[in-house]
C-alpha cells in the first residue's frame, strides 16, 4: 500500500496556522519590540524564500544563518522550509574559526546573519556567494539589507515541491573537533514535534515563552509548537532580568528551561520581585535537575515543573508532568506519543523492570545518521534504535529514572561540551604535558567542565591557559577550574585515564567560581 498523498512538512506548520490564527500574534519579538501576526509571518517567510531562488539558490543548496533569539530567525527557517533549502543555524557562542570550519563542511554558499555578528561574519572565508545583513548594512560591502532583500520576493508560497525526506537543516552540537557530531534533521524530522508537547498541557491558551537558542532543534521545537496551538511566543534572549519582566508583561504561562537559568531567575527574582501568576508551568531539560533548583523553583517561580529527556539525536523520548513527579519522583518520565524507549544490556538485549543497563530509544523526531562519518553512525545507530549512552532503569510502571553516563561528555548550562575537544586544545599549549578533563558538580550550571594539568613547574597558570583555551573554542568549552599535579594521571593498562578516580578526588574540594 501506497503513503498517504499528504505530506508532514514544517513550513505546513506556519500555513495551517497562518489560516487558522490569521491576524492573531504569532512572535512577540522581545530584543526588537516588534510584533508579527501568522498571516505577516507566514508571506515574510515566502517572499524570502522567493527572493533567495532569484539569487540563485535552488533546492538543496545550503545557507548558514547566524541569527539570535528574534522573529527574523523564525522568517528564516520557514523560508528555508518552503523553498527545499537546506539550513545551518550556526551558534553564535563559537570562535568564528568554528563558524567557518562549518559552514566550510557544511558546504554552505551564503549567510544570513545578525549586525551583531558583523565581525565574526566578516572573518568567515566561506559562504561568500551571498550575504545578507540583519540590521544596519554598513561596514560589509559585500553584504545586501535584509528588509530590501526580503521585500524583492513574492509572498505566495515558492513553486518548490518538497518531500518529508528532504534535508531540512543541520544539527550541529559542537566546534569543528566536534564535527562528527553534526547530523542533518529531515522534513519529517522537524513536522512530527507536537507529540511531545501534548504532555505538557499546552492549549492555544497559553502564552509561550522562547528562551533557549533558537539555532538548536530545542528553540526550533518551540517555535514550531507555539504555531502548532497558535499560540504567542514571546522570543528573547536569555537575561534574567528582562526575563522575568516579559514573562509580567506578556503574561507568559510556559517557558522551557535548564538548570543554570532557573538558578539565574531565581537570584534575579529575589531582587525584581516580578508578577509571575501567569506562569502555570516551568519546563526543564538540557541537563540533570538538582532538587534544590526544583524546590526554589516551585516555590518561586511556578509550583507545576515539568521535565524531559531525550538526545537531540532522538528529540524529547520522555516526558514528567508534576503527577508523575508526585508518583514516582525519581523519574524523568514515561514515552511520549510515538517515542520508544527500552534499556539494554552491553551485547544490545532488553534488561527487567528496575535493572540498569544503557537507555535506547527512537521516535519520528529522530535522526538515522551523523554527517559523514560512518564509523559513528554505525556506534550510535544499531538494530533500529539509537544508543544514547546514558545509563538507566526502567519501572514496572514505564518510568524512566537515569542513572549515570557511559559517554565523555559534559553537559553545562545545557551545552554539550565533548572532553576530548578540550583535552586536544590544552595539549597544544607548550607547557602542557598531559591533560584529563570532567565534570564536577557545579550549583549554577549543573557540571562545571574540570580540568587536571600535568605541567612543567611554574611554566604556565589558570590565567593564561584559560585565555589559551578561549582564544581556540567556545566560552562555554573552556574549563571552569584548572587544576594541578605533578604526578601522572591515572590511567589503566590500556592507557585510558581513569576519570572517575578524578571526579572522587576532587568532588570533597572548594567547588568552582562562577
Amino acid at each position: 500500500m501506497d503513503r498517504a498523498l499528504g505530506k508532514m512538512l514544517p513550513g505546513s506548520l506556519l500555513s495551517t496556522a497562518a489560516i487558522r490564527g490569521g491576524e492573531r500574534t504569532a512572535v512577540v519579538c522581545a530584543g526588537t519590540g516588534r510584533r508579527a501576526s501568522y498571516a505577516e509571518l507566514d508571506a515574510r517567510a515566502n517572499r524570502l524564500g522567493n527572493a533567495l531562488a532569484a539569487a540563485g539558490f535552488a533546492k538543496g543548496d545550503v545557507l548558514a544563518f547566524l541569527i539570535s533569539n528574534r522573529t527574523e530567525i523564525v522568517e528564516v527557517y520557514f523560508a528555508l522550509a518552503r523553498a527545499g533549502i537546506v539550513g545551518v543555524p550556526l551558534n553564535y557562542r563559537l570562535a568564528p574559526p568554528e563558524l567557518d570550519g562549518l559552514m566550510a563542511a557544511m558546504g554552505a554558499r551564503g549567510l544570513i546573519y545578525e549586525d551583531r555578528f558583523a565581525a565574526a561574519a566578516g572573518t568567515c572565508a566561506h559562504g561568500r556567494d551571498l550575504r545578507v545583513r540583519i540590521g544596519a548594512a554598513d561596514g560589509d560591502a559585500s553584504a545586501r539589507d535584509y528588509e530590501a532583500f526580503l521585500a524583492d520576493g513574492a509572498p505566495t508560497p515558492p513553486p518548490v515541491e518538497v518531500e518529508e525526506a528532504d534535508p531540512f537543516y543541520f544539527n550541529l552540537t559542537s566546534g569543528t573537533t566536534g564535527l562528527p557530531k553534526s547530523y542533518l534533521l529531515s522534513h519529517y524530522n522537524n513536522a512530527t514535534l507536537a507529540p511531545m508537547f501534548i504532555g505538557f498541557d499546552c492549549t492555544p491558551g497559553d502564552v509561550m515563552m522562547t528562551v533557549f537558542p533558537a539555532f538548536g532543534r530545542v528553540g526550533f521545537a518551540w517555535i514550531g509548537a507555539a504555531m502548532v496551538y497558535q499560540a504567542p511566543n514571546v522570543l528573547m534572549n536569555f537575561d534574567p532580568v528582562a526575563v522575568l519582566k516579559a514573562i509580567e508583561a506578556e503574561r507568559a504561562t510556559i517557558v522551557n528551561l535548564v538548570p543554570t537559568m532557573a538558578a539565574m531567575l531565581l537570584t534575579a527574582q529575589a531582587e525584581v520581585q516580578a508578577d509571575l501568576s501567569s506562569l502555570r508551568a516551568v519546563v526543564f531539560a538540557g541537563s540533570s535537575l538538582p532538587e534544590p533548583i526544583r524546590r526554589a523553583t516551585e516555590a518561586s517561580l511556578c509550583p507545576n515543573v515539568y521535565e524531559y529527556y531525550g538526545m537531540q539525536e532522538t528529540g524529547a523520548l520522555v516526558a514528567s508532568t508534576p503527577e508523575d513527579r508526585r508518583r514516582a519522583p525519581g523519574s524523568v518520565g514515561r514515552a511520549v506519543l510515538f517515542a520508544d524507549v527500552k534499556v539494554v544490556d552491553d551485547e544490545g538485549r532488553d534488561l527487567p523492570a528496575g535493572e540498569t543497563g544503557e537507555i535506547v530509544g527512537r521516535s519520528p523526531n529522530a535522526t538515522t545518521a551523523y554527517f559523514q562519518n560512518p564509523e559513528k553512525t554505525a556506534e550510535t545507530f544499531r538494530n533500529g534504535w539509537i544508543h544514547t549512552g546514558d545509563l538507566g532503569s526502567i519501572d514496572a510502571e514505564g518510568y524512566l529514572t537515569i542513572r549515570g553516563r557511559k559517554k565523555d561528555m559534559i553537559v553545562t548550562g545545557g551545552q554539550n561540551v565533548h572532553a576530548a575537544e578540550v583535552e586536544e586544545v590544552l595539549l597544544d599549549h607548550p607547557a602542557v604535558q598531559d591533560a584529563a578533563v570532567f565534570a564536577l558538580p557545579h550549583p549554577m550550571w549543573g557540571e562545571a567542565v574540570t580540568a587536571l594539568i600535568v605541567a612543567t613547574p611554574g611554566a604556565v597558570d589558570a590565567a593564561a591557559l584559560e585565555a589559551h583555551c578561549r582564544a581556540r573554542m567556545a566560552g562555554f568549552k573552556t574549563p571552569k577550574r584548572f587544576l594541578f599535579d605533578t604526578e601522572a594521571l591515572p590511567r589503566t593498562p590500556t592507557g585510558k585515564v581513569q576519570k572517575f578516580l578524578l571526579v572522587e578526588r576532587f568532588s570533597v574540594a572548594e567547588p568552582a567560581e562562577g
